[in-house]
């Protein structure tokens, strides 16, 4: 046995000797979070049979890794959303129940039913006042609670962004630290830390990390954006608004954002809006975002369309044209600001499409088709401040803008409505040529002139008004949309409730008593077919949903039930995801004791087999020295 052995021997010692050190090491940490199993690689001595200390690594599937920050990502968003949906259920109340929408609703019809069947009862005016009062009130909770959710996002927001930015910066800070690390078990250790961080940003936002040779890692949310490059971080801020109102909304434009918005900025210089839509893909902030700039103000629009339709059934009468060639003429006396003329019109390229006319104390404008009750439709406003005599040459103006409009914005010209008004008097006519024929002609128009005309002359009555200055809901764009945010200003008309003999009176002077009145509006309610805006969501929003108000509430706490129902199915599957993604990652990441004891007792064994060949190499040295 030469010396070579003894040599062979000693690192072989040397190398079990650190295994061992490994070994014991991951058992020590076999219950710490975040730990990654360590192993080492031994080689062999260049030149020689000797072995020596390879790299220590950390054992980990990198796919699995990666499906768990995409898991992480999903499950932040799933669960964020679900919880969201749940408290907005909770908001409508339990169906069925007197405090819930439905309930509301009900009790205020079934109490018009009574009044029709007894109105000399005073007891009866009293209980549809009060059940009036009831249903106005429980909207404006409902809506005043949307808007609540809307400022507690922001506020969580906030919240989540500091935590965000504080991960990226640590992020960054131990990219730094590993590329300087000499040491395999501080580096692995580093590595670790490195990796926790990363799965909590993943419940925020969706990233992809880039390896760099170095041993850094670049961050990058799932659309490219970059946050981290090696020891950089952008600097995530959030500019909180406090209280968010139906009115506020995102903008790319920073003078017409009235909610906050997420700015990453680089080191190097430029900002990032992760708030955009589309940014950010995943997370409990992409959740966030997505509920505070599209589904609550969707469930406030519902709100709202239902305060305007339970306000107009009682006060508008739909007025209806007659059909001649490919024009259509209709009455407009009494129109309002607010009140609207729908065309529905077949153009040269075969499609049928409104064209929605927004009567206004104003110049002609062009309007937001959402704010109508068509979203796919042409629309704009028409000047009824002339009075009737002007009535056809400001319908002109109105197509003839709308046709300048739709062009401007690329449409092509066979999609283009080619019309010309005319006719006198309160009477026009809208005709189509060049392959344009208007198919009908409707228009919603408001019967009391003020919330203060309440004439036994006709059954509409303004017994809901704009709680603002109590004013006819007539859904006028002159001072901004009224029907935005009326689902929190619905109020009873105080010149009703000081005079409850208005709702069965049958003279001038508020004496006499039939149920004709009760009657119209229980009718209004419960049988006559109300056009709901697309943009409602209810029923699809490719076309506005008919029903009657009493129906259009059902349906909206239907729609909340089945959203809910569905966030809470999409959590409860994104959750058995996650959970598996853990169970894989833990399978090759994690610390299994009687593997690693195994491995203690085969190193033990390979360590005493070493120094047995020490001990023979230092006896035939003994025995060399004493010949």
């Amino acid at each position: 046995m030469g010396l070579s052995a003894l040599s062979t021997a000693t690192a072989g010692l040397r190398a079990t000797q650190t295994a061992i050190g490994i070994v014991s090491q991951n058992v020590a940490n076999a219950g710490t979070a975040g730990y990654v199993r360590r192993t080492i690689n031994t080689v062999a001595e260049s030149g020689n049979s000797d072995v020596a200390v390879g790299r220590i690594a950390r054992s980990f599937d990198a796919a699995a890794l990666k499906q768990l920050r995409l898991e992480t990502s999903g499950s932040g968003y799933t669960a964020t959303r679900a919880d969201i949906a749940g408290q907005i259920d909770s908001l409508f109340g339990k169906p069925g129940s007197a405090t819930a929408l439905d309930g509301l609703v009900n009790t205020f019809t079934q109490a018009l039913q009574t009044l029709a069947a007894n109105p000399t009862t005073a007891a009866a005016r009293s209980t549809v006042l009060s059940a009036a009062t009831a249903l106005a009130t429980g909207i404006s909770g409902i809506a005043g609670g949307v808007q609540d959710l809307r400022s507690g996002i922001e506020t969580q927001l906030a919240t989540e962004t500091r935590s965000a930015s504080g991960l990226l910066a640590g992020i960054a800070s131990l990219n730094v630290r590993i590329q300087g690390v000499t040491d395999p078990a501080a580096r692995a250790d580093l590595e670790d830390q490195r990796d926790q961080q990363l799965t909590q940003l993943s419940s925020y936002l969706d990233i992809q990390t880039v390896p760099q040779a170095d041993g850094t890692l670049t961050v990058m949310t799932g659309s490219g954006a970059t946050l981290v490059d090696r020891g950089n971080a952008a600097s995530l801020t959030f500019d909180a608004r406090t209280k968010l109102g139906p009115n506020a909304a995102y903008s790319t434009d920073p003078d017409l954002r009235s909610v906050g918005t997420l700015t990453a900025a680089m080191p190097g210089g430029g900002a990032i809006d992760l708030g955009a839509s589309g940014v950010l893909r995943s997370g409990s902030m992409a959740a966030e975002f997505e509920l505070r700039d599209s589904t609550l103000p969707q469930v406030q629009r519902q709100l709202d369309d239902l305060a305007a339709g339970l306000a107009s059934a009682l006060t508008d009468k739909t007025v209806s044209g007659t059909v001649a060639g490919t024009g259509a003429s209709i009455d407009l006396a009494g129109i309002q600001a607010g009140n609207t003329l729908t065309l529905p019109v077949a153009l040269p390229d075969g499609s049928v499409r409104n064209v929605i006319l927004v009567a206004s104390n104003k110049a002609t404008t062009g309007v937001d088709p959402s704010l109508t009750n068509d979203a796919t439709a042409f629309a704009q406003t028409f000047d009824i401040s002339g009075g009737p005599a002007t009535y056809a040459a400001k319908i002109q103006e109105a197509v003839t803008a709308i046709a300048a409009r739709a062009a401007a914005q690329g449409i092509p010209a066979s999609a283009i409505p080619t019309l010309t008004a005319g006719g006198s008097g309160s009477t026009i006519s809208v005709a189509g040529s060049g392959g344009t024929s208007v198919t009908a002609a409707t228009a919603a128009i408001t019967v009391p002139t003020s919330s203060s005309d309440l004439t036994t002359a006709y059954p509409q009555i303004a017994l809901f008004v704009d709680g603002s200055n109590r004013s006819l809901v007539t859904g006028s764009l002159d001072a901004g949309a009224q029907r935005t945010g009326l689902a929190q200003r619905l109020a009873v008309n105080p010149a009703v409730s000081a005079k409850t003999a208005l709702l069965t009176a049958t003279e001038p002077g508020g004496t006499g008593t039939d149920g004709t009145r009760a009657n119209f509006m229980y009718d209004a309610l419960t049988s006559k077919q109300t056009t709901f805006s697309s943009s409602s969501g209810i029923g699809g929003i490719a076309a506005p949903h008919s029903a009657t108000v009493a129906a259009f509430a059902q349906d909206i706490i239907s729609a909340q039930g089945a959203a809910t129902e569905q966030a809470r199915s999409l959590n409860d599957g994104q959750s058995v995801a996650l959970s598996t993604a853990q169970g894989r990652f833990s399978t090759s990441a994690g610390v299994k004791v009687d593997e690693e004891m195994a491995n203690l007792i085969s190193l033990q064994q390979a360590y005493g087999a070493n120094a047995r060949v020490l001990t023979a190499a230092r006896d035939m040295l003994d025995t060399l020295l004493r010949i």
